[in-house]
């Protein structure tokens, strides 16, 4: 069975498993400001972090849920995840073992062309 590399074609588990994750990654990665005071406030707290961090918590999970709740959201997701896929049935590599043979300071730059190309654009490095 042949795939088409760029082929549209979602399976369950890249849809329930593989996107969302991706899905929760970026989310950590936007409510940055939320998660760092939830951490502050569990790691001031101690064992009484259950009761003193709740308004850091319901900010860091309201944060969380309007991302996981944004059909733009998905749907930027969902592309990342395909041209990810794409790559990799064109080249066989999965994205950490092509980016783990850069150099570090290349591994930054690709991660910004990457994430700010929304357009579809292939950007080689030289």
């Amino acid at each position: 069975m042949v795939l088409d590399p760029a082929g549209q074609h979602l399976r369950h588990v890249e849809k329930d498993v593989l996107i969302p994750k991706i899905m929760r990654e970026k989310a950590r990665e936007r409510c940055s400001e939320q998660v760092q005071d939830f951490t502050k406030c569990c790691k001031d707290s101690g064992i009484l972090m259950v009761v003193k961090c709740r308004k850091e918590n319901s900010a860091l999970k309201e944060c969380l849920t309007a991302h996981y709740n944004d059909p733009a959201f998905y749907e930027e997701c969902k592309m990342e995840y395909l041209k990810e896929r794409e790559e990799f049935r064109k080249t066989g590599i999965p994205t950490k073992k092509r980016l783990q043979k850069l150099p570090t300071s290349m591994q930054a730059s690709v991660q910004i062309l990457r994430s700010s190309d929304t357009h579809g654009n292939h950007y080689h490095l030289k």
